[in-house]
């Protein structure tokens, strides 16, 4: 069965929006033995080359008005959703409908949103235009924190890698788990990154403090995730009140020191379950949850899955080093 993916094309576009999605699908035909299974087309609005955000200049196979309807839609984002050409508005509210899926990655969800064709609908963008989405098009239920969200034939994803993690579960739905692991490692991408698992680290969710005492207890929680990091503590470290020390954290950091502290304990769990042989029970101390099922709570309401599925789901995409003899020789 071939599938024929659509990749809307426009100045100003995201380079890696359309490469990283494309590569997936075209290493899903070389990777099932089937190179039709998924027929990858690219067009703009006149058909002419279009250059991306950071200078490249792209060729597309055709136009969009000789364009058929495909299995798959995909709409890219970059700086040119900022003030799109009315027309591809138009071209979408009126051909988007008809496709068998529609797939926008990073801001294109504006350009979709701009078309009505979000409303109603859950959907994801880049975290950073999260707000913009939800302020401007509030029909739309925005999910500020997933890496993509499927809703029906509907799935948006957030910036720009999101991409790829979508467009693995797409494959993955589409030809199997073993085809999406494969060109997964190929790739040398996580398989899969679950949806809705969080957009950006702890240290980039929250801002900097701007104050000495206050940077000085963000790092120090992110070097001691198995300390006592009771709002009580930390407000005594800082040389605070705790009433006063909660205040001024949220205020500069845009988070509560509770959130904080929830994010970097998962963060750090995740790498220990990533990089370390180590049990769940003994990361779970040494991240700070006390006990196994105190982890597994955190990671299903965080992640979705378990932290033994974690696990599996990213030690299914290590690559596997060749015995010495099978190696390139100098």
């Amino acid at each position: 069965m071939t599938r024929t993916v659509l990749v809307v094309l426009f100045e100003c576009v995201q380079a890696l929006d359309v490469t990283g999605p494309v590569e997936v699908f075209d290493g899903a035909g070389r990777a099932s033995g089937d190179r039709s299974a998924y027929r990858i087309r690219t067009a703009s609005l006149d058909g002419k080359p279009v250059r991306t955000s950071s200078g490249l200049t792209v060729v597309p196979d055709g136009s969009l008005a000789d364009a058929p309807a495909p299995d798959m839609l995909l709409v890219p984002g970059g700086e040119g959703t900022r003030l799109p050409d009315p027309r591809l508005i138009d071209w979408l509210r009126d051909h988007a409908p008809h496709a068998g899926r529609l797939v926008s990655v990073c801001t294109g969800a504006l350009l979709l949103a701009r078309a009505g064709l979000l409303d109603g609908h859950r959907a994801t963008t880049h975290w950073m235009v999260c707000e913009h989405l939800a302020a401007h098009y509030p029909e739309v239920d925005v999910q500020p924190e997933p890496i993509f969200v499927r809703d029906g034939r509907l799935s948006t994803s957030a910036g720009v890698t999101a991409g790829i993690d979508l467009a693995l579960a797409l494959v993955e739905e589409d030809l199997g788990r073993d085809v999406a692991l494969t060109v997964a490692r190929h790739l040398v991408v996580f398989l899969r990154r679950p949806g809705n698992q969080a957009q950006f680290s702890a240290q980039l969710a929250a801002q900097s403090a701007c104050r000495e005492p206050l940077r000085e207890v963000q790092h120090w929680v992110t070097q001691h995730p198995e300390a006592d990091l009771s709002v009580d503590a930390l407000a005594d470290r800082a040389g605070l009140s705790t009433r006063h020390f909660a205040r001024a954290f949220h205020s500069e950091t845009g988070t509560t020191p509770g959130r904080y502290v929830e994010r970097v304990r998962l963060e750090h769990a995740r790498r220990l379950l990533e990089d370390t042989p180590d049990g769940v029970t003994k990361i779970s101390r040494a991240c700070g949850y006390g006990t196994s099922e105190a982890m597994r709570r955190a990671f299903v309401k965080a992640l979705g899955v378990a932290p033994a599925e974690y696990r599996r789901r990213f030690r299914g995409t290590a690559q596997t080093a060749p015995p010495a003899s099978s190696r390139p020789q100098n």
